[in-house]
């Protein structure tokens, strides 16, 4: 069982960063792939970036390539999501994600675990 807690969304001005954490429980975290996922109002979730946990191979959507960096850090259990150049367009609650899976990371169904989102709004 994994529990995931996102935390570092809030208000922000075009061009702007923020950078999201998503923490987790148990000992085994290291053996999960961590996904982050965003829900635009009146849209559905999509993939953002996913982080594998055998040798931390990334995976962006086209959308963010080149402006968010995801990243892990096994020993506080926590991954994080750095977000640079921020558009308007990126305003969504993001959530993370877990899986023990290791194929098909940006599919909302490969995952087990999902957090509760936190809300990031990009202001023009």
């Amino acid at each position: 069982q994994v529990q995931l807690v996102e935390s570092g969304g809030g208000l922000v001005q075009a061009g702007g960063s923020l950078r999201l954490s998503c923490a987790a429980s148990g000992r085994t975290f290291s053996r999960y792939a961590i996904g982050w996922f965003r829900q635009a109002p009146g849209k559905e979730r999509e993939f953002v970036a996913a982080i594998h946990w055998i040798d931390s191979t990334t995976y962006y959507a086209d959308s963010v390539k080149g402006r968010l960096t995801i990243s892990r850090d096994n020993a506080k259990n926590t991954v994080y999501l750095q977000m640079s150049s921020l558009k308007p367009e990126d305003t969504a609650v993001y959530y993370c994600a877990a899986t023990q899976k290791r194929l098909f990371l940006n599919r909302r169904g490969t995952y087990d675990y999902w957090g509760q989102g936190t809300q990031v709004t990009v202001s023009s």
